[in-house]
Parts: structure tokens; sequence; C-alpha cells
């Protein structure tokens, strides 16, 4: 009787694959690709490099801050109130504006950021989300990005402070940033 039902069994599986491609191969995909040694040690080498046209900025790359992953960053410049920041890191003053760094080599990022303020400055906004991730990097150091906006966001004219946003907003992989307004009337609150 086991015998039959063995027979029915491939008959019905025969009848029910009919048609379809046997796989030439027997090794499981599993997902990306190693990484080429050569073609990373190359994208790592032009995601640091300096472009010949270098820009004056007033940001120093000389001493950077190292910072990891998880890290929550907090700051303010001398003369901003703690209750500034509270209110940032609480989300009770909303940004206006956001810009996503990620990708991006540490130039193209700091070029970015700085055109990103001087837009949001002729705009007069008040405070901007910038994201920067938080990838890990492959030698297991610190995330390359994320330490160098912390430094430069120190050093940048406009900001008076900043904050690990929410983790609705990023988390630590973003920042709130709270900016300095020229010609608006009135304080600065």
């Amino acid at each position: 009787m086991h015998d039959t039902d063995n027979s029915d069994d491939f008959d019905l599986f025969r009848q029910s694959v009919k048609g379809v491609k046997r796989i030439s191969h027997d090794r499981a995909d599993v997902g990306k690709a190693a990484s080429d040694l050569a073609t990373l040690k190359v994208r790592q080498a032009s995601a640091t490099q300096r472009s010949q046209q270098t820009r004056v900025d007033g940001l120093s790359d000389l001493f950077i801050i190292d910072v990891g992953a998880e890290d929550e960053l907090y700051w303010a410049r001398d003369g901003v109130q703690d209750s500034q920041l509270k209110r940032l890191k609480s989300g009770q003053i909303p940004f206006e504006g956001s810009i996503d760094l990620h990708g991006m080599s540490v130039e193209k990022a700091r070029e970015t950021l700085w055109d990103f303020f001087a837009e949001a400055s002729k705009l007069e906004v008040r405070c901007v989300r910038v994201t920067h991730g938080k990838a890990a990097r492959m030698d297991g150091r610190k995330p390359m990005l994320k330490s160098h906006v912390n430094t430069w966001l120190r050093q940048h004219p406009l900001v008076l402070g900043f904050v690990s946003c929410q983790p609705k907003h990023g988390g630590t992989g973003a920042l709130y940033v709270l900016l300095k307004r020229h010609m608006m009337e009135g304080r600065d609150d």
C-alpha cells in the first residue's frame, strides 16, 4: 500500500513541476557578494581625499572629536541657555529644514553642509535637522562622518547648539541644530 501511495505522490509531483527548469548549480545565493578588497580600498581613499580646489570655510579638520555610533551628542555655545537645548531635545523647537549626508565623502559632506547653512541663514531658519548616519567603519574605528559633523558644528559661526534627535527623527544618527538668526526683530528665543 505504501508503494502505490509513493508512486501516486511522485506522479502528482511530476505533473506539478512539469515545465519547470532544473537548477544547474547547487550553491545558494546568500545575499551581497563579497567586496573586492581593491575596490574597497579605492573607495575609502577617494572618500578621504581632498579635492584639488579647497574651500576656505573656517572649519578645521586638524583635530576631530571621535564619537561612537550610539553616542548622544549635546553641545551649546557659551551664552545659550540649557533650557533652550532641553526644548530642542524634546522637539518643542520644530526643525524647518533637513539635510541627509549619508554616503557622501567627508569633503562633499562639508561643502553640502556649509551651503545648507548658508541657505538656512538667508531664509532665517531657526532649527534644522542634519542626518549624518552612524555607520561603523570597516577598520572598527568610530563613525567618520558623525565625528566630523560633530566637530564642524562646534566651529560653525551660525550654530548656537545641537542635540541628538528623537528616535522618530533619526536618533543618534541625526542632530537637531539651533541656528542664529540675523535679521529678524526681537530676541532669538
